[in-house]
């Protein structure tokens, strides 16, 4: 399983995101250009210490991502035609979270293997972006390793 940051704006949620996966172990692809200069200075309020633990693998473009991706991309959108709790994740799915201001473009829809989204009341236009790359992450880990109730993995 694998985190994929799309061109990511904020280095706030790109840190939260970071430390997330520095947590669980989870390895991080982020995909430039970032909306803001990628260092550790940029994400140390948000990452905290946790960025140097992480597994994060820095692409230059997409065309650059796709030549090393190795798995299934699952995008998680708003455009997305399935619910997230309904779809079986892989353990070797990339789950990729598209830019806060614009999403990804539509050849990257195109490429994926499932477009998902987390339901939403009517009328809200998205979840911050770190907070639904939490919730997906945490239901497809739940669906291919599992938690035991102490938090560990089974």
């Amino acid at each position: 399983m694998r985190l994929a940051l799309f061109q990511p704006d904020q280095p706030g949620n790109t840190g939260t995101l970071i430390r997330l996966c520095a947590c669980l172990g989870v390895p991080v692809d982020i995909i430039e250009p970032c909306g803001f200069p990628f260092s550790v200075p940029a994400l140390r309020r948000a990452g905290l210490d946790y960025v140097p633990q992480a597994l994060i693998a820095h692409h230059a473009s997409f065309d650059a991502f796709q030549t090393c991706m190795a798995g299934r991309l699952v995008l998680l959108t708003t455009k997305g035609a399935s619910v997230y709790t309904d779809h079986v994740f892989a353990d070797t799915d990339i789950l990729m979270l598209g830019q806060e201001s614009a999403g990804v473009p539509d050849h990257i829809h195109n490429l994926a293997a499932a477009r998902i989204k987390i339901p939403m009341v009517p009328g809200m236009r998205s979840i911050n972006v770190a907070l639904a790359g939490a919730m997906v992450l945490g239901e497809a880990l739940r669906q291919t390793i599992g938690f035991e109730s102490t938090g560990e993995t089974k």
